[in-house]
């Protein structure tokens, strides 16, 4: 593993590997979202990292994906995915990946990762952006004093919060951990999501938790954030604003770490 002497640039495994992984879950959360579990060869990735996948469905295309959990010695990976519009090869992760699949994973790469000096840290997370968050949480989670550390996760509706149930149960855990959900419309649209109704639970952010606005809006109510460090991923659009509503706001940008998909 190799990592620029300046800690600013990708973290990358050297050479071509590919681990083969097994899928033994493929959980529909959404109409377009699917959690998928997968047993394999050990892959020495870094939390916060993405990895390169490729499916059954679709062998000669290749997706980058963030694991979900840190690093396993017993092959364990999770991926959150969610349909890209107009992208057919997301669109069949979600809809046909079944148990026995196996997928091929290789390459490693990225830049999302918690300094070993931290003391307070900043997530911001859109929809599965949250991905590599988790994993980071759950990596930390391990050090003798973790970061004090606030998620702010982001979707358009209460039911794009896909993984509340999981946070909720994190935050209660994790005393560090505190959770800030956002949302565009605090209100769920009139059409059902027949995936939404079949897992819904009762564990999850109360109505009076969501903060209404974009993550840029809500993060710019929290004024100059220049003491902390700051990881940013999600969709492009999301992150590029985010980014510039932080600088704009006052956060150097040197305290900022961002990867959009």
């Amino acid at each position: 593993m190799t990592l620029d002497p300046d800690q600013t640039g990708p973290i990358r495994i050297d050479g071509p590997t590919e681990w083969p992984a097994t899928v033994v879950g493929a959980h529909r959360l959404r109409e377009d979202l699917t959690v998928v579990r997968l047993i394999g060869e050990f892959v020495p990735f870094a939390p916060g990292q993405s990895v390169e996948v490729r499916t059954p469905q679709h062998p000669n295309m290749v997706r980058r994906l963030y694991p979900a959990l840190p690093p396993s010695l017993d092959g364990k990976l999770e991926f959150h995915i969610r349909t890209v519009p107009g992208g057919w090869c997301s669109g069949s992760m979600v809809a046909d990946t079944r148990t026995g699949d196996e997928w091929k994973i290789r390459n490693p790469a990225g830049w999302l990762a918690v300094a070993d000096n931290a003391t307070d840290l900043i997530m911001i997370a859109d929809g599965v952006g949250l991905a590599p968050f988790r994993a980071l949480l759950l990596d930390i989670s391990r050090r003798e004093q973790p970061p004090r550390t606030h998620l702010f996760v982001g979707g358009r509706f209460p039911r794009d919060l896909y993984a509340a149930d999981m946070l909720a149960l994190l935050a209660n855990e994790l005393p560090w951990l505190t959770i800030i959900p956002v949302v565009l419309d605090e209100q769920d649209p009139d059409w059902i999501d027949d995936w939404y109704e079949s897992c819904r639970v009762d564990i999850g952010f109360q109505p009076e938790e969501l903060m209404p606005g974009t993550l840029a809006e809500v993060v710019h109510r929290f004024g100059p954030l220049d003491l902390q460090q700051i990881l940013v991923c999600g969709g492009a659009a999301m992150v590029q604003s985010t980014v510039e509503m932080l600088i704009a706001t006052g956060t150097p940008r040197e305290l900022i770490r961002y990867e959009g998909f």
